[in-house]
This record gives C-alpha cells, sequence and structure tokens, in this order.
C-alpha cells in the first residue's frame, strides 16, 4: 500500500515538474486544445437544442385529419393505430369542437347557438403525431386515402427547414472536429516531445539506472492528459459565460423569443453531460498527441 502511494505521488509530481518546466510551450497546447472543445461544445450544444426545436415542432405540429360529416372518428381509429409510423393520436368530437369553439366566442347559450345554425357544422377531428418528422409527409399522405377523410393539414415548410439545419450542422460539426482535433493532437505531440527533448539527460540517468520505459515516459503522458482536461475546463467555462449572456440577453425580448428559448433549454442531463463530453475528449486527445511524441523516445 505504501509502496503503491510513493509511485503514485513520484508520477504526480513528475508530471507537475514537468507542466512547470514546459513553461509557454503548455499553452500553446492547452489554447488549441480549448478552442477545439469550445467549438466543439458550442456546435454540440447548438445541435441538442436544434434537435430539441425539431422534436418540438414535429410533437405540435401534428396531423389534423378532418372526416367527412357522415364519418365517425371510432371507424377510422383502427386504421390510423395500424400504421406504423404513427406515435400516438388524439380525437376531438365534433361536440367536443363546438362546445370549445363557443367558449371561445363567449356565448353562453350553447344549445341556442346550435339551434340557430340547425346544427352542429364542425366535423371530428383527429390529431395524429408521427414517430418522427421525417415520416410526416408520408403518414399525411396515407391519412389522405383512407376512406371517410375529408383533409389532412399540416405545417411541411418549418419541419423541414428545421430538419435540414439541423443536418448541415452535423456535418459542419463533423468538419471543423476533424480539422481541430488533428491539429490539437499536432500540437500536444511538438510540445510534448519538446519537453521530453529538454529532460532528454534526466531519462538517460534513469535509462541507465535501470528505469522501465513505461515508467519514464509516463508523467509525459499524464502531462498530455492534463492540457486536454484543462482545456476542457476552460472552454466549458468559456460556453457557460456565453450561456448566461445570452439568457439575461433573451430575458428582455418579446414573449414569443422567451418561450422558443425556454423550449429549447438543455435538459438537467445535458447540461452534466457536455461538460463530462469536453473533458473526456479533452484527456483523449492529449491522451493520443503525449503518446504520439513519447513513442519515437521509447523505441531509440
Amino acid at each position: 500500500m505504501f509502496k503503491s502511494f510513493t509511485k503514485l505521488d513520484y508520477l504526480l509530481k513528475e508530471t507537475f515538474l514537468g507542466l512547470l518546466r514546459g513553461g509557454w510551450m503548455n499553452w500553446a497546447a492547452v489554447s488549441t486544445v480549448t478552442v477545439l472543445l469550445f467549438l466543439f461544445g458550442l456546435s454540440l450544444q447548438t445541435s441538442w437544442q436544434v434537435e430539441k426545436l425539431l422534436y418540438q415542432f414535429g410533437s405540435q405540429l401534428e396531423v389534423s385529419v378532418y372526416l367527412e360529416p357522415d364519418t365517425r372518428a371510432e371507424n377510422i381509429e383502427p386504421l390510423i393505430a395500424k400504421m406504423p409510423e404513427v406515435a400516438a393520436m388524439q380525437t376531438i368530437t365534433k361536440d367536443q369542437a363546438w362546445t370549445k369553439l363557443v367558449k371561445e366566442m363567449r356565448i353562453s347559450d350553447i344549445e341556442g347557438a346550435t339551434q340557430q345554425l340547425g346544427e352542429n357544422p364542425l366535423v371530428d377531428e383527429m390529431k395524429v403525431k408521427a414517430r418522427n418528422s421525417q415520416v410526416v409527409p408520408t403518414l399525411a399522405t396515407q391519412l389522405a386515402k383512407l376512406p371517410g377523410v375529408e383533409t389532412v393539414e399540416y405545417i411541411d415548410e418549418a419541419v423541414k427547414r428545421i430538419a435540414q439545419l439541423h443536418r448541415g450542422l452535423n456535418w459542419i460539426t463533423l468538419t471543423i472536429t476533424i480539422i481541430l482535433t488533428l491539429t490539437a493532437i499536432a500540437v500536444t505531440t511538438t510540445t510534448i516531445r519538446l519537453i521530453v527533448m529538454a529532460r532528454r539527460q534526466e531519462i538517460e540517468i534513469m535509462q541507465l539506472v535501470g528505469a522501465t520505459s513505461a515508467w519514464i515516459y509516463l508523467p509525459f503522458i499524464l502531462q498530455g492528459i492534463a492540457f486536454g482536461l484543462v482545456g476542457g475546463a476552460i472552454a466549458w467555462s468559456f460556453i457557460s459565460v456565453i450561456q448566461q449572456f445570452l439568457g439575461k440577453l433573451l430575458a428582455n425580448q418579446p414573449e414569443f423569443i422567451q418561450v422558443i428559448s425556454n423550449g429549447v433549454q438543455l435538459t438537467p442531463a445535458q447540461v452534466l453531460l457536455l461538460p463530462l463530453i469536453l473533458l473526456s475528449f479533452g484527456a483523449a486527445v492529449g491522451l493520443m498527441g503525449s503518446l504520439f511524441a513519447v513513442r519515437s523516445f521509447a523505441k531509440a
């Protein structure tokens, strides 16, 4: 137990000393990783928000099915329930719709209003929710072909635009992430390699006394991981500041903008997941960069 603690203490101490000796070279690696994770974190967060907005619009803009006057909803419900694209459905009878309409018009005498018109002029309506936004057009076409269906209505353009934005954002995020990841790994590799070369004499002494390559180069690998963790923490702090600033800015906007901004708020799980992803991604980038750096020296 004491021996393991001594080894851990040595590794941490050597890692810390290596970071101090690196000086401004360390900041070259940390700043590159920070930029990578900052842009990646913003893109990932925006992708989550757009996806939530897409789901929100997709769930609110259900396909509205209006039946013919002589057709009852219970005759159509079994046919709709069998469709694989359907996630849920809600039936609004013409009596329910008429009662709601009369109340919205602030008419107290519902029976009198019905008698004046001769009969209830409305028809049964069914609100059908699709499993996802992509199947909404297909589902609407299938619903329109059912017997007894008079009209089918849904807002397609908004869903299409948001879906296109989501796909485009994902491709942009992937491209930027790949480029910056390769850059961050290259900078980390160069930084660790310079640090190793600066301590070349110490490493040779350790090799002469019988130290293994893993024991010699492990502190340098830990330094690379530290670069990634620090970069992830800085990137997350910047993202948090931007979130707070935008929150205060949107608080003074019209109610419609506030409703949309509140609707795309990250879930508690996503709020916790984002910093974990940034730290893990940063640590992985630092690990790969340091491994590339020490590999050539370990083989020598």
